[in-house]
């Protein structure tokens, strides 16, 4: 461990113990403890961890509440495991609610994955759930709870998993950057109001005065736009559900003011390992003054690609090396999607040191640009799905999910798109699909529900698949919103233009609007497994899926 409270790739240590397990985000030491057996087994390590969910006082600036969290703090303690040992995690619930703990792109036996209704009823009150599964990879993933609305209201946490190898990526030291969106208000409360209005947080919509202006610059082409938009059911100013004027956004369970800072030493590569736990919040990431190199996405090793700012979705993660110079300060900026605010963190020498925080861009607007294909159906009766476009003739689109919302001067920034990405060890299976899997992503954003094919989950029927069956994903968004897709149990290998052997591996996809993305996958763990997309309240009101994966059959046919 370095003096700054990380772990270089040349310290490694099994396990975060209770005085290091969240140095790197300041966390309270005591709250996690750890001890290590070798299980009986003297080619296996057994790791064994011990972790309490409970309520406890948390204060962003000046406003203080209480809040479940995991082991005290929010984010909850940085687990560091290792590629190969065996985990046992005690989770003790003592909160007065069903809690739940999900792996977040663990590859684990389906039982231990955490989703209440699929793979456990959850833990109860005053119970402890022990959860027990093999470490089958490596890289950055989180853990966050699959009950309620509790992971909006504090329960996440950072996962880091040691390679059993040497790791490709040279670095000195690394933190982990967690990002999140938090509010005062009740979670249910906010459901509440989005239910009853879809546009109710959203504050920058166009005005009369604008409608006027846009008269005598083009009449025609304004009313035409706004006819279009109001056919579609749309707000082109509708990029987030809900805005910073409800949120703050935290970096590290800090606010901007609180500035949480990451130390270095002149000449150190310094690995950032970013964490989308927001519950509904996209992010822009760039830290001025320094290209970052983007080498691991979800959790998966990816060729080397340098970019000045990449967008983060809900759930996503991405690591990041960066190479800061002596005597200089960064800001880690993050701003939010729809401009609405941001949270930033700073990279120093030393304690206290800070950079300039550069503005936001300007407020992002929908154009028909951004909606290939849309303007075409405007006219179209779009039925009691309202956004859902049934049979439209989707085209092929250039996946680039995050141009959207960039301003002019700023465009000659690198930023990371999809395409840029490419595994850094080829895919395990390379085979053709013989089964095709189509998904509709579609909703009702005046009437605020969200449904996958149409349907909510209590009325689909599940998706029926076998161990190792090559799988073509396709999922077609038919609504105005970009939705990030997680798929439990597996990693979808989004087919982006690279040779399939090295077609990126995520757990997460983000769906941009009006567009088709195809993943290639296999399931090797059978199971009822989850999909939906990652937004909280998009999930809650109905874009869930079962996936049920059969055991491979045997030779007799059983």
């Amino acid at each position: 461990m370095n003096e700054s409270g990380t772990f270089g790739r040349r310290a490694f240590i099994r396990v975060a113990t209770a005085a290091t397990a969240g140095a790197g985000l300041g966390l309270r030491p005591h709250l996690l403890f750890a001890s290590l057996s070798d299980g009986g087994s003297a080619s296996r390590d057994v790791v064994e961890v011990s972790l309490t969910i409970g309520r406890h006082g948390f204060t962003v600036d000046d406003r203080s509440t209480n809040a479940p969290m995991i082991g005290g703090t929010i984010p909850g303690p940085l687990l560091r495991l290792r590629e190969g040992q065996d985990a046992i995690i005690h989770v003790t619930n003592e909160l007065d609610e069903i809690s739940s703990i999900h792996w977040h792109g663990l590859l684990l036996p389906f039982d231990q994955d955490g989703v209440p209704g699929f793979s456990f009823e959850g833990i109860p009150p005053g119970e402890t759930f022990t959860y027990r599964f093999p470490v089958r990879q490596a890289g950055s993933y989180w853990y966050h709870s699959h009950s309620g609305t509790q992971e909006q209201e504090g329960m996440y946490a950072p996962l880091v998993i040691e390679p059993a190898e040497a790791d490709p990526v040279e670095y000195d030291r690394d933190y982990s950057i967690v990002l999140s969106d938090w509010t005062d208000e009740d979670p249910m409360t906010v459901l509440r109001n989005l239910k009853g209005n879809g546009a109710y947080y959203n504050y920058a919509k166009r005005t009369l005065p604008e409608f006027v202006a846009g008269l005598f610059d083009d009449a025609g082409a304004t009313i035409q736009d706004r006819t279009m938009w109001g056919r579609m059911r749309m707000d082109p100013t509708d990029i987030a559900d809900v805005t910073g004027a409800t949120y703050s956004y935290l970096l590290n369970g800090r606010s901007a003011a609180s500035n949480w800072t990451g130390l270095f030493e002149a000449g150190e590569r310094v690995r950032l390992r970013f964490v989308n736990a927001a519950a509904m919040s996209f992010f822009d990431v760039k830290i001025p003054g320094l290209r970052m190199t983007v080498v691991q996405a979800d959790g998966q090793d990816v060729e080397p690609v340098r970019v000045d700012e990449f967008r983060i979705g809900v759930a996503e993660t991405y690591d990041v090396i960066v190479e800061p110079e002596g005597d200089t300060a960064y800001t880690i900026f993050a701003q939010s999607m729809d401009r609405s605010g941001f949270a930033r963190g700073t990279l120093a020498e030393r304690p206290g040191a800070e950079a300039p925080v550069p503005g936001m861009d300007p407020r992002p607007v929908r154009t028909m640009a951004d909606m290939p294909g849309m303007e075409d159906h405007a006219g179209h009766d779009m039925g009691a799905e309202g956004m859902e476009m049934s049979g439209m003739d989707m085209p092929d689109m250039e996946m680039d999910h995050a141009a959207m919302g960039h301003s002019a001067d700023t465009m000659d920034l690198r930023r990371l798109r999809y395409e840029d990405l490419q595994a850094l060890v080829p895919n395990a299976d390379v085979r053709e699909p013989t089964r095709d899997v189509e998904i509709r992503l579609t909703g009702d954003m005046e009437r605020y529900f969200w449904t996958l094919n149409g349907k909510k989950l209590s009325q689909s029927e599940p998706i029926r698949l076998t161990v190792g069956e090559r799988v073509r994903l396709r999922m077609t968004n038919e609504t105005m919103m970009e939705h990030p897709m997680h798929l439990h149990g597996v990693f979808m290998e989004i087919q982006n233009g690279a040779h399939p052997a090295f077609a990126p591996r995520k757990h997460t996809v983000i769906v941009p609007p009006n567009q088709t993305i195809e993943a290639h996958l296999t399931y090797h763990d059978p199971g009822p497994w989850a999909f939906h997309c990652h937004l909280l309240f998009h999930m809650m009101t109905g874009m869930f899926a079962r996936f049920e994966v059969a055991p491979e059959p045997t030779a007799d046919g059983a």
